[in-house]
């Protein structure tokens, strides 16, 4: 997928794979390597004058799960939002250091960032089901967008992308009918199914289990756990059993006097909750604060 749009006088060309095509066309391009995936290096990010984000360098690895723990305020959803460029929709808002993925810098001159909301897609806290919408023209929004009118393409992505969030044998009968006539559960996976149906290459989740009941929460922790094989998935929670749960890296942050959120420790998620190197991280791990 191609991140910029041709623009008189541009050179800067950059492709981002390995984007994925509609369907299951197969993909022409290598497999992401061990040092690829999100790299945020001497992150700030501000919110006009003040500081919310300062310093952060952390790595995101391919096909696997992140979670952002940390106290209220800590800069944990200002992070998110810097990973596709939705922080910059904020007035006042904007961001110093670097964000790339696969080695291209998503904030470079030459990049689209409407293309890059689509490969780094993104579900919110609480469902937004769009809801002038049915559940089948949710699932497709994102394609008709950028053109796609075929519908037997259309008809396949609704089956193909329900059945990935682990909707499909429930609403199957019910397509025409509205988004907002499912429960919050069932709405959260429509969601999920909207964003990987134009077939991103992360999905980034904002404490999407912390409006739903513990049978709903774990329905989508469990589907979380599925996508993890074909998605890079950063999640966003206050709820450390279940980063714990669903996990393979997890990173701490807090803030200083200053209120600026920072990175205190990233480690394997098994290595964070066990054996913290941060006093910092243990004392939050086991409950002391936050």
């Amino acid at each position: 997928m191609t991140l910029t749009e041709p623009r008189a006088g541009a050179e800067q060309r950059v492709t981002l794979a390995p984007a994925r095509l509609p369907l299951n066309a197969a993909s022409t391009m290598a497999p992401l390597g061990p040092s690829e995936g999100v790299r945020i290096e001497a992150l700030h990010a501000f919110y006009g004058s003040f500081r919310a984000l300062r310093d952060v360098t952390l790595q995101v690895r391919p096909r696997s799960v992140t979670a952002f723990i940390g106290p209220s305020g800590c800069g944990k959803t200002t992070l998110l939002r810097a990973l596709n460029r939705m922080h910059e929709r904020v007035s006042g808002a904007r961001i110093e250091g670097t964000v790339e993925l696969d080695g291209v810098d998503i904030y470079g001159p030459a990049i689209n960032p409407v293309r890059v909301r689509r490969v780094i897609g993104m579900v919110f806290q609480k469902p937004n089901p769009f809801p002038a919408m049915s559940i089948y023209d949710n699932v497709v929004a994102g394609l008709r967008l950028t053109g796609t009118r075929d519908r037997r393409v259309l008809d396949e992505v609704v089956e193909r992308s329900l059945t990935r969030a682990a909707l499909w044998s429930e609403v199957k009968d019910k397509l025409r009918q509205p988004g907002t006539s499912l429960s919050g559960g069932q709405q959260q996976r429509l969601c999920i199914a909207r964003t990987i149906a134009v077939e991103p290459e992360v999905i980034l989740m904002d404490e999407p289990c912390s409006a739903l009941d513990p049978r709903a929460t774990l329905r989508i922790e469990e589907l979380i756990t599925e996508l993890r094989e074909a998605f890079t998935i950063v999640i966003v929670t206050h709820n450390m059993q279940q980063a714990a749960r669903v996990s393979d890296e997890t990173a701490f942050f807090t803030m200083g006097d200053d209120r600026a959120g920072y990175l205190v420790e990233m480690a394997p998620t098994t290595t964070l909750f066990t054996n913290p190197t941060q006093p910092l991280t243990e004392d939050y791990v086991s409950g002391r604060f936050g």
